[in-house]
């Protein structure tokens, strides 16, 4: 397992693995702020016109874990906060695709981004899941605390169902 932190310059090469990675996660029903249908130039458009900006800023940094040469996962770190939040990060877009899970890429990721928050003088991370989602139990065995949970925060992925987030923290 390989992790890389992502920079202005390796963009182009690595938006491929970027933009089917997430695909197939939002295709496999990850609740990661889209919904159906969600194609292919829809993830690229993510990664090209989110993402990279704030990469390209200097207030985000993304992590790619690879695999046999695949892009297997990814995690973002925001740290583009107002002067009196200064202590604090926030978790974005934990992703690992559906045919490497249960590998300890989530946790490896979390890991790395972690080491990275503290690095940057944050000591403490934030973050949301939806409610009952794989990745929430993932957080808490890794130290997040429930701050509480938000009911109908977000639509489903393929329905008109409203479902609840937790938000999490961890102080590093």
């Amino acid at each position: 397992m390989e992790v890389s932190r992502l920079t202005p310059a390796d963009f182009p090469k690595e938006l491929p693995g970027l933009t089917s990675l997430l695909h197939a996660c939002v295709m496999d029903g990850a609740s990661i702020g889209f919904v159906l249908p969600f194609s292919v130039a829809d993830a690229e458009n993510f990664w090209r016109d989110r993402v990279f900006p704030a990469v390209a800023q200097g207030t985000r940094v993304v992590l790619i874990a690879r695999r046999d040469g695949e892009t297997a996962g990814t995690v973002q770190l925001d740290h583009d906060t107002p002067g009196n939040q200064l202590h604090r990060a926030e978790v974005r877009k934990l992703l690992v695709h559906p045919s490497f899970r249960r590998c300890g890429i989530g946790k490896l990721l979390m890991a790395e981004i972690e080491a990275i928050a503290s690095s940057l003088g944050r000591s403490l991370i934030t973050l949301d899941t939806r409610t009952g989602d794989m990745a929430e139990p993932l957080y808490a065995c890794l130290g997040y605390r429930t701050a509480g949970i938000i009911p109908g925060y977000c639509r489903d992925t393929a329905s008109d169902r409203l479902d609840a987030t937790t938000v999490m923290y961890k102080n590093l």
